[in-house]
């Protein structure tokens, strides 16, 4: 089990954060991911995979003023 935004989700270990993310109709340029307490760059999201017990959180950056 993964911990996602404080939701439990199962994900294969073979899941990238770039094929959860297009799965889940994120908009790669308005997102920031943070796993385990550290920042994922956006060129690793493809190649960086989930594993048991990771907490991961994803922000949306909303435009407005």
């Amino acid at each position: 089990m993964v911990t996602i935004n404080g939701t439990s989700v199962s994900l294969s270990a073979l899941t990238t954060i770039g094929a959860y993310l297009d799965d889940n109709h994120y908009k790669r340029q308005r997102i920031a991911v943070e796993k385990n307490g550290a920042i994922v760059p956006k060129s690793a999201y493809d190649t960086t995979t989930f594993a048991d017990g990771d907490k991961v959180e994803i922000v949306c950056f909303v435009g407005g003023g």
